[in-house]
């Protein structure tokens, strides 16, 4: 559970050093024992907006996608990531699906297209991409000459880079953010730090123009922004906080990323529910279990002791 190390003050305010520049893509490295983003999803339930407050989680849309995209200026890609679904377009665009399939109507082939299309991020291999969609190699290896036929230009734009950092010894982002690549370096990692890096760079422009247009900016989440403000006037906070990330992403690319938004009002909780709410749900209702035998022995102890006024201040677990 490791909440003894997260660093919350008398306020219940979780405060600690994000670490910015730490990583060799300039990305954020916050301690994953003190920052509530860091330990296990579950505990994100931990995060509640104080009364009148809500919060929301403006995050951007398939970010690293966009990034390769704008940067790449592959125009099968810019038209996938436009269309919204660019897991599906992908499959369309490859012939795997018709014209007018939808996620309902082609559940499966979306997913294994989604598949592809992040490992291509990190350059996971057939061999990889074969264990993570449980397929034989074959399959995965067909699955990846797909996404090199269909993105051709990325794939151009991607090895230009790896090369320029082996033989110039250096790879930077729009900002000049540099890396100095040296023997051993991982061309795969090579490969993906143009969307790190530059993502990293758009999510520090978004802080700036958000915190000084007067947004409560709690944390940056890797693709994401953590803001605060009255209940009653959140989504126009939400609505502009967007456009300062269309703003940051455009200032950086040239091209506008586009961007989701969660709201938690109070008495609700930050929850991530298709992986934490599982888990959340069991610890509370243990702990609640736990709570009521406390007050239901500590009552019986005070009827027995011949006590006749009630307990005042029983200890629970939540």
């Amino acid at each position: 559970m490791k909440l003894e190390k997260l660093a919350v003050g008398p306020d219940g305010r979780n405060r600690c050093l994000l670490s910015p520049f730490s990583s060799r893509t300039s990305r954020n490295q916050p301690s994953n024992n003190r920052f509530i983003f860091g330990p296990s999803v579950w505990l994100r339930g931990l995060i509640k907006p104080e009364r009148g407050q809500a919060i929301a989680y403006v995050d951007w849309s398939q970010q690293e996608l966009g990034i390769a995209a704008a940067l790449s200026q592959d125009q099968n890609m810019l038209a996938a990531y436009r269309s919204g679904d660019p897991y599906l377009t992908f499959a369309k665009q490859a012939g795997v699906v018709p014209t007018n399939a939808t996620k309902q109507s082609h559940p499966a082939q979306r997913d294994q297209f989604k598949v592809c299309a992040l490992a291509v991020q990190y350059g996971m291999s057939e061999y990889g991409l074969a264990a993570s969609l449980g397929q034989p190699i074959a399959f995965a290896r067909n699955l990846l000459l797909m996404h090199r036929e269909t993105y051709r230009t990325f794939w151009s734009w991607s090895q230009n880079n790896v090369d320029h950092a082996m033989l110039a010894g250096w790879l930077q982002t729009v900002f000049g953010w540099r890396i100095q690549t040296t023997g051993g370096a991982n061309p795969r990692s090579l490969a993906n730090f143009p969307m790190q890096a530059n993502g990293a760079e758009m999510m520090r422009l978004a802080c700036c123009l958000a915190t000084e247009n007067g947004i409560r900016v709690c944390c940056p989440v890797h693709d994401a922004i953590l803001i605060e403000g009255p209940a009653d006037s959140i989504r126009d906070i939400v609505r502009q906080t967007q456009k300062y990330m269309a703003e940051a992403s455009r200032i950086v690319l040239g091209f506008e990323l586009a961007s989701d938004a969660k709201i938690v009002c109070r008495p609700d909780r930050y929850m991530d529910e298709s992986r934490g709410r599982v888990m959340w749900d069991r610890v509370v209702g243990l702990c609640e279990s736990a709570g009521s035998t406390t007050r239901l022995t500590a009552e019986k102890n005070a009827v027995n002791g011949g006590l006749k006024r009630p307990l005042i201040g029983t200890r629970t677990v939540l």
